[in-house]
């Protein structure tokens, strides 16, 4: 069989892996940013599908239909993401004869909609929360809230991955809470119906993979704890789920089998929970994700089952195999998405060219990238999945420790010094964390020390290598005061630390440098930091200090796409008044005029890609009358 996989980076090349060791072909599809990617690379063929990051090509039904054609492909695998819930792709892949890796199209349709979903699942007897969703008129939606009792959420009904979604805590909030879901439903899935139900204010995200077939058979395959969120997005996961009483897990992977088989599920697919964590009996339907999720490694690494070939199996019409006394977990696993943001501040997603990657062994290390990979603006942040397993939860966490204190990826600044510092939280050490944790704490940033214990590094192996502790130092000084000398690093926004020589740093456990290229990369608390070297020849003007570009300018916060530019040169503005919109990591970011001003100069233009600090936009400053 050959099979085109309709998807990209780390779950492209997951699927890749066990097709090819069950003996399938690949073919691998690819827009222009992604042609030297590692799954182009690893497919057995490979089909360029457009120019364009995603509408013109991964979004694109007649061009992957296409691409099936002329490969002669006997089956697609979505992935996840992009087309993997869209039943109208998956009814033209049946129409067009092909094998489609994934449900059936009216399974997908039956959870598409989370208020088609809520009724289902009531019939199927799984608990729902509180809510309303039967009249989509404004005076209904905000007297069922009044009935079911603030606060209360309101999320699209076609909705995911956090996109409209707002809270009312109070009647009076509710009239704006709901215009702003109803305009980002619409804007996000072309959907504007809502559904209102109780907000539950300590709620855990709980999970349960389900497998099933073709001949009517569907098991479960135990639960996954997904509450350490940012943004409704998941970060961090682990299974099984901690803390959980016996009879609300027993109930709730009932509940998972019973609602998957009321829709006859035939693939691999998730019924996502919230639990109440002030009483963690109480469980309560969500969504079910028809598809491969995110996290499926974990579940992977506690049954010993590869749940892409499950899936593979299950769609060429071959039984699950598996009765659900079969289904034996052991031990404990915890996966941390690794994405290209910068979590010291605010997440600012990132991109870059990847100049050195050292994965520590003894972990599963799912990634889309390698050495020399660009990480663009156009994809979601996530560049890597890092899993571990162990005997017990302790041990796993301990792993995932030692496996981020060892962690090296130069050129773009990660997470991964986030979740080093989110192990040691007392709430993920107890397994006490709901989805509200990261709203209601901060991370800091060491990017300081860290350039000195870079320079440390260099100072280090760039002796061994060239044969001079004190090469690229600059000049020692002529007077008692001036006898320290210094190295300049520059770190990736361009900020140069100057760092003495008397440093009282300690040598990392993880670091690599590259005398040639003069880079430097040191883990410090998990976190991966890239600095180069500043030639002597700069040392009398480093930039010191960060800055982002003039008081009277807009600047990029981070890397992106321009995406609209909504001034131009002579117009007016007022502070707070739109002037540009980028486009960073799949969502968009409206950058606003600090004050009143005149536009001086426009220096974008719609699909510019920008970097960090970059001026967008010039004004010409105004006296206040």
């Amino acid at each position: 069989m050959r099979i085109l996989i309709a998807n990209r980076g780390e779950i492209a090349r997951r699927v890749i892996r066990t097709a090819s060791a069950l003996g399938h072909d690949t073919v691998a599809v690819y827009a222009d940013p992604d042609a030297s990617a590692p799954h182009v690379a690893e497919a057995t063929c490979s089909y360029r599908i457009g120019p364009a990051p995603l509408a013109e090509s991964y979004l694109s039904v007649e061009r992957l239909l296409a691409a099936a054609n002329e490969t002669g492909s006997d089956a697609v695998h979505p992935g996840y993401g992009f087309l993997s819930e869209n039943t109208l792709f998956a009814q033209a892949v049946f129409d067009a004869g092909l094998i489609w890796i994934g449900p059936s199209p009216q399974a997908i349709s039956a959870m598409g909609s989370k208020i088609e979903a809520r009724q289902l699942a009531k019939s199927a007897g799984v608990p729902v929360i509180p809510g309303f969703s039967e009249s989509q008129g404004d005076d209904d939606l905000r007297a069922a809230a009044v009935d079911i009792g603030f606060p209360v959420l309101i999320k699209a009904s076609a909705g995911g991955g956090g996109k409209g979604i707002r809270i009312a805590r109070t009647d009076d909030e509710f009239p704006k809470a709901l215009s702003e879901a109803r305009q980002e439903g619409e804007r996000s899935f072309a959907n504007a119906d809502m559904i209102v139900e109780r907000y539950i204010e300590r709620p855990r995200h709980v999970e349960v993979q389900v497998v099933g077939d073709k001949h009517g058979t569907v098991i479960d395959l135990g639960t996954r704890e997904c509450s350490v969120q940012r943004r409704y997005q998941k970060l961090f996961e682990e299974a099984p789920a901690p803390n959980l009483p016996d009879t609300t897990r027993r109930s709730m992977r009932q509940s998972a089998v019973a609602l998957a088989n009321s829709i006859g599920y035939d693939s691999t697919g998730t019924v996502e929970f919230i639990v109440d964590d002030d009483d963690p009996e109480s469980f309560f339907f969500l969504e079910m994700n028809t598809r491969l999720q995110v996290e499926h490694p974990v579940t992977e690494l506690v049954t010993g089952l590869d749940l892409v070939e499950l899936q593979i199996r299950v769609a060429a019409g071959e039984p699950v195999g598996l009765a659900q006394d079969d289904v034996k977990l052991s031990g404990h696993s915890i996966e941390a998405r690794i994405n290209a943001e910068n979590a010291a501040d605010d997440f600012a997603p990132q991109i870059g060219t990847i100049t050195h990657l050292d994965v520590p062994p003894g972990c599963r290390w799912d990634s889309g990238i390698e050495v020399g990979s660009e990480v663009s603006p156009h994809y979601d942040p996530m560049i890597a999945k890092l899993i571990v397993s162990s005997d017990d939860r302790a041990g796993a966490i301990q792993e995932l420790a030692d496996a981020l204190d060892r962690l090296l990826i130069g050129g773009v600044v990660t997470n991964s010094g986030f979740h080093r510092w989110l192990l040691d939280r007392p709430e993920v050490v107890a397994g006490r964390v709901t989805t509200r944790l990261l709203d209601e704490i901060s991370v800091g940033d060491n990017s300081s020390a860290a350039a000195e214990v870079a320079a440390l590094a260099w100072r280090t192996e760039a002796g061994r290598a060239i044969g001079s502790p004190w090469h690229d130092l600059g000049p020692a000084g002529f007077t008692p005061h001036q006898h320290r000398r210094r190295l300049y690093l520059r770190d990736f926004t361009g900020q140069v630390h100057a760092v003495d020589q008397t440093s009282t740093q300690e040598l990392p456990g993880a670091f690599h440098v590259d005398v040639v290229n003069r880079l430097v990369v040191v883990n410090l608390s998990g976190q991966s930091h890239t600095f180069q070297v500043v030639p002597r020849s700069e040392h009398w003007a480093p930039r010191i200090g960060s800055g982002s570009g003039p008081a009277n300018s807009v600047v990029a916060p981070f890397p992106g796409v321009v995406s609209e530019v909504l001034v131009e040169s002579g117009g007016a503005v007022l502070g707070g008044d739109p002037v540009v919109v980028i486009e960073a990591m799949k969502m968009l970011h409206t950058l606003v005029s600090a004050g009143p001003g005149t536009v001086d100069e426009v220096r974008v233009l719609p699909g510019d890609t920008v970097i960090t600090h970059q001026v967008l936009v010039t004004f010409e400053q105004e006296e206040l009358a």
